[in-house]
């Protein structure tokens, strides 16, 4: 079950973004993230347990996927896939998707190219000393 993320989840949320950034509980602001109408922070539950989440922000007709993680012991399950399906359900025609992503994390360019996002740019070191593919899909 997909739900809309509240303050009783950002422990959870914390913790699964450690596999993202380790400063995560740091650099990222939940309090600020669900009460802000720009932001919008989902979270995927199985039997009660959060397993993974998504974070995209949305300004006009742009949308920017700032975190998607699942916990490792359901990868490869759809839970990605499901969680990214229900972002761009829940999007209206004209709006543009855009994501960064490690150029190395083979895992998440298959998920992204299933569903239609192009590689649009290289940034340099973007991630230390490795770079990433700025990604975009046109919703149609």
């Amino acid at each position: 079950m997909i739900r809309e993320a509240t303050k009783n989840d950002f422990e959870v949320i914390y913790e699964l973004g450690l596999s993202l950034h380790p400063n995560y509980r740091i650099i990222t602001d939940l309090d600020q993230i669900i009460t802000n109408e720009i932001n919008h922070l989902y979270v995927y539950e199985k039997n009660h347990e959060i397993i993974g989440f998504i974070h995209y922000t949305k300004l006009y007709n742009s949308v920017d996927l700032v975190d998607i993680v699942v916990k490792e012991e359901y990868r490869h399950q759809k839970v990605g896939t499901n969680l990214i399906d229900y972002m761009i359900t829940n999007l209206s025609l004209e709006d543009k998707i855009y994501l960064e992503v490690n150029t190395h994390n083979q895992q998440a360019l298959n998920l992204y190219q299933k569903f239609g996002f192009k590689i649009i740019n290289i940034r340099k070191n973007y991630y230390g000393l490795d770079d990433a593919y700025v990604m975009e899909r046109v919703i149609k």
